[in-house]
């Protein structure tokens, strides 16, 4: 399988599509196209937290990810966080789990850890500790932000 990604940023813009393509841009993943998967991680795979992602392949290519997003209209806060665990030290499969909202880092962290945890009871697997990446940015009146985390499965392929 090879390497998943975890990626993180936030944009502002004066549309919500807008701030949500900064975000991307802040992650380095502006160029391809996401195409979202549901949150279990391969036991083949590495999970490296690594803020922007490298070159991942030509523009215009598919990403598969597992997306925490929220946007909003300023004044507001929004924030994202993406909770991790593998089995096994690492070796065996896992879950990633996602939540969104408008509201501070402090509380997603929460909503997510509780959310896999209820994800890791419904496994038979020796869980590891799980991971965890917020991302949380202020919307000005008169703008959207966006505050995003990914894991990004492997490299870019081609879509068409």
């Amino acid at each position: 399988m090879g390497t998943i990604r975890i990626v993180w940023g936030s944009g502002s813009a004066p549309t919500a599509m807008a701030s949500y393509d900064a975000a991307l841009a802040d992650a380095g993943v502006e160029n391809y196209n996401l195409v979202p998967v549901s949150s279990v991680i391969p036991a083949t795979a590495d999970v490296e937290a690594v803020g922007t992602a490298p070159d991942l392949g030509p523009a215009g290519e598919r990403l598969t990810v597992v997306e925490a997003r929220a946007t909003t209209a300023g004044p507001g806060r929004v924030s994202a966080a993406l909770a991790w665990a593998q089995s096994d030290r690492g070796a065996g499969p896992g879950l990633f789990y996602e939540v969104a909202d408008e509201t501070d880092a402090a509380d997603v962290e929460t909503r997510v850890r509780e959310g896999l945890a209820a994800g890791q009871e419904l496994r038979d697997w020796a869980f590891d500790d799980p991971t965890v990446r917020a991302e949380s940015a202020a919307a000005e009146s008169g703008s959207y932000t966006t505050a995003l985390v990914l894991a990004v499965y492997g490299e870019s392929e081609p879509i068409v």
